[in-house]
């Protein structure tokens, strides 16, 4: 990556689509090629990165100094826990070498969603941003999931001068079924979706679709298409995921919009959780998803792979 420090912004229109999961995956494997990552719990009303972390002092979030206070006033500054330091898991305190620093901005314990997105909290969200840009090269910050007052806070502050030319991506999650595909298209093509929202905020539309991608969650493997026990069986999934796919270029998810793409991950359909390469080496998790976790963070801050899509 050249330039300067990427904010990104993750978002879903429905919860379960593996939002949290997948940028905090991103986060570590972004951190693990040599990069500062900042990532700052926005999910107000849950605010559980600690707990994907493995942090179990803030599982739940802090009980004060949380990013809610902080963009409130309650706090002049927002707390931060070294992941690396902090975390209950041996493997990712062994953080590798040449590794950068990951740092978790945590929400409040007990804290709710904002009701308005005023002048005050958006000029603080603004400052925190410009501030994580002097230590960070990748600040990922974690949106409510739908149409959310963070979703709102987030587009107003970056639709400010001191923000307002600085390298923006805005991922959007979904998991592979027709309502998910239907929902994620609303969140940023619908009424008041991002696109709206974000050209009300002062964005150039434009520029905001081109800054955006699709992260799909949770993809079956092709190969349970064809292994399934009933040829009938596995001809209905294979039309099913053509469907799919003719459904998402409809709704402009299709492949120029997509960033990339997670397999179906046994491990994480029991325990959310960064997949580590030691899980993988002791054949716990499977090699095809961290590879996705690699891919997705290579392709986050490769200016020529945003140019090209």
């Amino acid at each position: 990556m050249r330039g300067g420090t990427v904010l990104v912004f993750s978002t879903s229109d429905k919860g379960g689509t593996g939002r949290s999961v997948t940028s905090c995956n991103i986060a570590y494997r972004l951190c693990v090629s040599g990069r500062n990552v900042a990532y700052v719990d926005f999910d107000f009303g849950s605010p559980t990165a600690g707990a994907l972390f493995e942090i179990s002092s803030v599982e739940r979030g802090v009980a004060v100094g949380g990013v809610h206070s902080y963009l409130l006033g309650e706090s002049g500054t927002a707390a931060r826990i070294d992941v690396g330091t902090a975390t209950d898991r041996p493997d990712l305190e062994r953080l590798w070498p040449r590794s950068g620093r990951l740092v978790l901005f945590p929400g409040d314990e007990g804290g709710a969603e904002f009701l308005t997105s005023d002048d005050t909290v958006v000029t603080r969200c603004a400052e925190l941003l410009v501030a994580l840009e002097q230590e960070f090269r990748v600040v990922v910050v974690d949106l409510s999931a739908g149409r959310s007052v963070a979703l709102d806070i987030a587009l107003r502050a970056t639709a400010l001068p001191q923000l307002r030319r600085r390298t923006a991506r805005w991922l959007i999650f979904h998991r592979w079924t027709r309502q998910h595909i239907l929902a994620a298209s609303g969140l940023v093509h619908g009424p008041h979706g991002l696109l709206e929202t974000g050209e009300r905020c002062g964005h150039n539309r434009n520029e905001l679709l081109g800054s955006t991608r699709y992260v799909r969650t949770a993809v079956p493997a092709p190969v349970a298409h064809t292994s399934a026990q009933h040829p009938a069986q596995a001809a209905w999934l294979q039309e099913q995921d053509a469907a799919l796919r003719r459904l998402a270029t409809a709704n402009r998810l299709g492949a120029t919009a997509l960033l990339g793409a997670t397999p179906m991950e046994p491990v994480l359909q029991w325990r959310e959780q960064l997949i580590l390469d030691s899980d993988v080496n002791a054949h716990i998790a499977n090699d095809e998803t961290a590879r996705a976790y690699i891919e997705l963070a290579r392709r986050l801050v490769d200016i020529a792979t945003w140019e090209k899509l």
